[in-house]
């Protein structure tokens, strides 16, 4: 199998730092985890709390921590840093060798989708923000690894597209369909593809920061295992 990733990402109009972060970390026994964060307001004081939470996070993972752990301990951080005043949304989606699972690690008001060639599920249980309540938990699902997977999650900008706009508004219906014409292999398509149907909601002037990260598992088999990155970053 092979495991695809993309992200695709915009910062809030007029605005020159995103709040928004998504980066990705390498298991110690193997797999990938994506981690996604929205800190609290926009601009560069956002764009410093979710690097703060993304970096610990990708820290964590990389010393063997268990994604629930990992939600705890950087939620954790963030109470005792921002003396519990400053929220931030985390997402981590895992592809685990070791336990061939997806591991899903919520806390987010945005949903993560999920599809496979039997069907499509939409987790969107209600869930706290990390960093302000005490007693925060994550929601974690755990579904087996299997080839034919997409996952797919956003960060709130792409949730409210066209809100602020009085015309229009993203929906969760018309997301589903992107994810739904497209096969494993065309992640950064389907990255591009939502990004792009809200900023057409926000008249190309975004409302807010916004974030796409979508994962692919494919049944490809390769004689040489070869990793491939590749970063396009806006100046």
């Amino acid at each position: 199998m092979e495991i695809k990733m993309a992200i695709a990402k915009t910062s809030k109009y007029a605005v020159d730092y995103s709040g928004d972060g998504c980066e990705f970390a390498e298991r110690p026994h193997g797999g990938i985890s994506a981690i996604l964060a929205d800190g609290q307001g926009s601009g560069l004081s956002a764009h410093h709390t979710s690097s703060w939470v993304i970096h610990k996070a990708v820290s964590l993972i990389a010393d063997g921590a268990r994604d629930g752990a990992v939600a705890r301990a950087v939620h954790d951080y963030l109470y005792a840093m921002k003396d519990k005043k400053v929220s931030c949304t985390l997402t981590v989606l895992s592809a685990d060798l070791e336990t061939e699972t997806i591991v899903i690690s919520r806390n987010s008001n945005c949903p993560v989708i999920v599809k496979t060639d039997d069907y499509q599920t939409v987790y969107d249980d209600d869930v706290n923000p990390i960093g302000v309540h005490r007693h925060m938990k994550p929601l974690i699902y755990e579904l087996p690894l299997a080839a034919g997977m997409l996952i797919v999650s956003y960060t709130d900008g792409i949730q409210a597209a066209g809100r602020k706009r009085g015309g229009p508004q993203a929906e969760l219906s018309y997301i589903l369909k992107i994810i739904e014409d497209n096969a494993v292999e065309d992640v950064d398509f389907i990255a591009k593809s939502i990004l792009e149907y809200a900023l057409r909601m926000d008249h190309d002037k975004p409302g807010d920061d916004m974030t796409v990260v979508v994962m692919g598992i494919c049944d490809q088999q390769e004689i040489n295992k070869i990793g491939h990155v590749s970063i396009t970053y806006p100046v």
